[in-house]
């Protein structure tokens, strides 16, 4: 039975993977057509049939012409009018003017060419259930009754009724919405390892999506669960190779037992460790113990990190390991407040992330404006109380900064991607400066942070390949894929036994 099949419900012909990436030639190159999210066929169709041939393939040169270049590179420099030559997949020169008359010239006047954007947390299985848990908090922590709490609602009802279609539905379309919005880069924390077929769905799905991104092997639950014992499978059969848009990092959550194994497996292969820390769900004993043991290392990636004690991330910062914020969730569902200073007073990379879209949106600009409005409050605040001695407001640069190499610092993709530089990957975006929401551009860095959402993203590039182009999404049949993400929603609240209420408060 294929993926997307369930025998009890009659439905769209049954469909193989391939269905959904419909077959077309535009311009002698092969490309993939479909319906795209809330445009008309035609405009996908009509976009399509601009992309140059051959674009990201071995030995075809593209220039990217005139734009407003941020390359998040200090040795590269930023470039009020600049141009970015492409060979294949990969950046071969940024400045101010390059001559390439052998290139297909995109001409990016009006646009901000940037590295792509970086997501370093988002649980890309809880697609179908965007917006489910909008009031929710993390857990019924006891002050108030929450029948809604992340933790039993989604991990522990919503999460055991997952087939392994369900899981490959939501990861594929998780990854086309984020290329939507400009993020080439992800790591996916797929709490849904509920058996070998259930892992292998989920890199299944990141793959067809076409990005960049870090399969992060976390929890699963029942009778059929191989974690964290089939990291070593999964690893051979997926990973053996490090030149590839698919990475892996293991998870290691110190509230499940046995979390030692994970650590172990983790290290034995090679690959980060990536944990949720959050104070309020009871991990601050066993956080400081392992901190005490000389646990923590660079290969660690620490999620939230909210209520741990100085000393606990004093070693974090001695280790090198790495923080990722999820600003907005962090606020929202009483995660604890986002230690954004903490982080940076102690100099340590971090990044950013979405987290859970069942209750926040996973675009990157919600999430650089969550990290700059808050940590500028607090300072605010400081200088507003009469304090004498407060920390720097935080700048656009630096919120670009955490949404781009920061994050690719973090997944050890920091030699592939996350700046302009010559050498890495073309990860890159265009962004619309002349849309009605930006225009007149004044600041090319305030105007991404402050201004910019989905919609002002233009063009988007993985390796080179077109994924978005001309602002339409390209490479998939995005009507159909949305069909089937429904009917994985219907089965998922089914199943669970939740009732389905548009209105519930």
């Amino acid at each position: 039975m294929c993926r997307l099949c369930d025998p009890r419900r009659p439905k769209l012909p049954c469909p193989t993977r391939r269905d959904f990436l419909k077959a077309s030639t535009v311009g002698g190159a092969a490309l993939v057509a479909g319906a795209t999210l809330g445009t008309a066929a035609s405009a996908q169709s009509a976009a399509e049939s601009t992309i140059p041939e051959g674009m990201g393939e071995a030995g075809h040169r593209t220039l990217i012409r005139g734009g407003v270049v941020l390359s998040m590179d200090e040795g590269v420099g930023n470039f009020a009018t600049g141009d970015v030559l492409i060979e294949g997949g990969n950046i071969v020169e940024v400045a101010a003017r390059i001559d390439a008359p052998d290139a297909t010239v995109i001409d990016a006047a009006g646009k901000i060419v940037m590295p792509g954007f970086i997501d370093t947390h988002h649980h890309q299985f809880e697609t179908a259930l965007r917006s489910q848990l909008a009031h929710g908090i993390l857990i019924n922590d006891g002050r108030e009754v929450n029948a809604t709490n992340y933790y039993e609602t989604i991990l522990q009802k919503f999460s055991m009724a997952y087939r392994p279609e369900d899981v490959y539905i939501n990861e594929l379309f998780a990854g086309i919405a984020q290329l939507d919005a400009g993020v080439t880069t992800v790591m996916d924390v797929s709490q849904i390892h509920h058996s070998p077929e259930h892992s292998d769905a989920a890199i299944e799905g990141l793959a067809d999506a076409g990005r960049r991104a870090v399969f992060g092997y976390f929890e699963g639950h029942g009778d059929r669960t191989q974690y964290p014992q089939d990291a070593r499978r999964i690893k051979e059969q997926y990973f053996a190779s490090d030149d590839q848009l698919l990475t892996m990092v293991m998870g290691g959550e110190i509230y499940l037992p046995g979390y030692e194994t994970a650590w172990s497996i983790g290290r034995e292969l090679g690959i980060p460790i990536a944990l949720h820390v959050v104070g309020t769900f009871g991990m601050a004993g066993t956080f400081d113990q392992l901190a005490e043991a000389g646990e923590f290392g660079e290969d660690n990636i620490f999620i939230h990190m909210t209520g741990m004690s100085d000393m606990a991330w004093q070693r974090a910062a001695d280790a090198g390991a790495h923080v990722s914020l999820a600003v907005p969730i962090e606020m929202h569902m009483r995660h604890g407040t986002p230690p954004i200073q903490k982080a940076l007073d102690l100099g340590m990379s971090t990044s950013l992330s979405s987290d859970v879209e069942c209750t926040m949106t996973a675009d990157p600009f919600t999430q650089m404006r969550g990290l700059i409005t808050l940590q500028r409050m607090f300072v605010n605040e400081a200088a507003l109380s009469g304090a004498t001695d407060y920390p720097a407001l935080m700048q656009c640069a630096d919120a670009l900064r955490h949404a781009t190499i920061e994050g690719a610092k973090g997944l050890k993709l920091d030699a592939v991607t996350g700046s302009l530089t010559p050498g890495k990957a073309a990860d890159i975006v265009l962004l619309d400066a002349e849309a009605l929401n930006v225009a007149p551009l004044n600041s090319a860095a305030g105007a991404v942070v402050t201004l910019m959402e989905r919609s002002n993203v233009d063009t988007v590039l993985v390796a080179g390949r077109p994924r978005k182009w001309q602002g339409q999404m390209v490479g998939f049949d995005i009507a159909r894929l949305r069909d089937e993400l429904t009917a994985s929603r219907d089965y998922l609240f089914e199943t669970a036994g939740v009732e389905r209420d548009l209105f519930a408060l």
